[in-house]
C-alpha cells in the first residue's frame, strides 16, 4: 500500500477545520506520515492519569496528571498561507528540479 506524502510540514501554521478545537490555529511540532496525522501546538490537550515508576537510569518518574497534545489526523487540519492568512489548499510545481508548494487561493509560493 502506497502512502502519498503529506503537504503539511514540522513549523507550519495550521488550521483545525473538524472536531472539539474546530476554529484554532496552531504550529506543527510534529508530522506522523505512517498514521496520517499531525501534533499541533496547544491543540487537541488530553490528561493522561500517570503512576510513579522507577526510570531505567536510576531517576524517578513523577506521579500526577500529566497533559500533552494528541494527534489530530490530517484530514481535519488545513494549510494557513502566509499571503492570505486563510486556510487553504495546496497546490504543488516544479521548479528548477525541486518541489514547491503554492497557494491555490492567491498563488503565490508557501516555501
Amino acid at each position: 500500500m502506497s502512502r502519498n506524502k503529506p503537504n503539511i510540514k514540522r513549523e507550519d501554521t495550521v488550521a483545525v477545520i473538524a472536531g472539539n478545537d474546530k476554529g484554532t490555529r496552531g504550529r506543527v511540532l510534529r508530522v506522523l506520515p505512517k498514521t496520517n496525522s499531525v501534533v499541533i501546538e496547544s491543540v487537541n490537550i488530553r490528561k493522561k492519569h500517570q503512576r510513579p515508576m522507577q526510570a531505567g537510569s536510576g531517576g524517578q518518574v513523577q506521579a500526577g496528571i500529566i497533559q500533552f497534545e494528541a494527534p489530530i489526523n490530517l484530514s481535519n487540519v488545513m494549510l494557513v498561507c502566509p499571503q492570505c492568512d486563510e486556510a487553504v489548499r495546496v497546490g504543488h510545481r516544479r521548479e528548477n528540479g525541486q518541489v514547491v508548494r503554492v497557494c491555490k487561493t492567491c498563488g503565490k509560493d508557501i516555501d
